[in-house]
């Protein structure tokens, strides 16, 4: 039996051992990925159904998502010859497991493609996701379509296979790295909220190797902190989000985690052990610094050198190749293939 790429990397990052030399690229694909791009950029297409009267959004991400899509090349008014429909669900705080089952009941009775494919080639934007029903229409969304989610996600409510996170949008960004050695002033840095578990946060305090900022200072800037310390450590959880931020600055993001990660951005693209560090909780600061200190021996400047992906995390007001908005796009792309049925089987 094969799987997707996307499937088999799920298992990749929750079962890979620490000591997996690293691979010569970042790229889960690094030959068909570039060809495959292009073809994305000229040939995707996107069918949006006519949105609610009023459209709103729990993150900002996702309007941005949003307003990049529907403003991009990427739609088309005539939904024979798209690829995939989008569902414009509006969210405020959540969408019910009864509400979604009326929006996509109104599709299936309105239109005709939802009933092609179950729901397949659809897709719809959730910032926390929608929480499973017993409607049928809910059933075949969550089954079938692709949820477009905000990272981290809602535990239980992403499924790997077939869903999509997007990139958090950072704060700052570094222009590009130049390559050669970092000069870092401490092996790691941990700002004051991205690391919550109390035993590693006290042993972080007390190790001189690190530097842990345990509030919000003015005397050193965020962007001198990343761009001096080799690691960031993050804990996962919301404040993972600032991942591509560490990245951007040349610090190699270490995920402190007990439990499989399922829902990693641009998981289709990426080879995240090249880019990132994995450590569990249970073995305490002694063995994060194990983990590092031969990663720093190995291959530490290879996974820096890698971190130039940072760009794939970037959000623009106006998309520009290769940032976050498109990488989500080709995530899409990938998943365009679908099983269409005939008239007859679901008339």
């Amino acid at each position: 039996m094969s799987f997707p790429p996307f499937l088999c990397f799920f298992f990749f990052v929750s079962f890979l051992p620490l000591s997996t030399p690293l691979t010569s690229s970042p790229y889960l694909s690094p030959t068909i990925f570039h060809p495959n791009y292009q073809k994305m950029t000229q040939n995707f297409k996107i069918y949006a159904y006519p949105p609610p009267e009023t459209l709103s959004f729990d993150s900002q991400v996702e309007s941005l998502f949003y307003s990049s899509l529907i403003h991009s090349h990427f739609i088309t008014q005539n939904p024979e010859e798209a690829h995939l429909f989008f569902i414009p669900f509006s969210f405020h705080s959540g969408l019910s497991a009864r509400a979604a089952a009326y929006v996509v009941g109104n599709y299936r009775t309105e239109f005709i493609y939802w009933n092609r494919t179950l729901g397949a080639d659809h897709f719809f934007l959730s910032c926390s996701g929608i929480v499973h029903g017993a409607d049928r229409n809910v059933v075949e969304l969550k089954k079938n379509s692709v949820q477009v989610s905000c990272f981290p996600t809602t535990a239980g409510l992403f499924i790997p296979h077939k869903d999509v996170s997007l990139p958090p949008l950072a704060n700052v960004h570094a222009p590009v790295h130049a390559p050669g050695r970092k000069s870092s002033s401490y092996l790691g840095y941990v700002k004051y909220n991205w690391v919550k578990e109390s035993n590693i946060k006290e042993q972080l305090l007390a190790d001189p190797e690190f530097e842990v900022e345990s509030e919000p200072s003015d005397q050193v800037t965020y962007e001198e902190r990343l761009a001096g310390s080799k690691f960031c450590l993050f804990e996962y959880g919301p404040e993972i989000s600032a991942i591509g931020e560490a990245m951007s600055f040349g610090c190699v993001p270490v995920v402190i985690t007990d439990r499989p990660i399922q829902d990693l951005p641009l998981m289709d693209l990426l080879t995240w052990q090249q880019i990132a560090v994995f450590v569990g909780l249970s073995g305490g600061v002694n063995e994060i610094k194990r983990v590092l200190g031969r990663v720093v021996m190995a291959e530490y400047e290879d996974m820096r050198e890698s971190a130039a992906v940072a760009r794939h995390f970037v959000w623009n007001d106006t998309p520009q190749p290769f940032d976050a908005f498109h990488m989500v796009m080709y995530q899409l792309w990938l998943r365009r293939h679908t099983i269409r049925y005939a008239e007859r089987e679901w008339a």
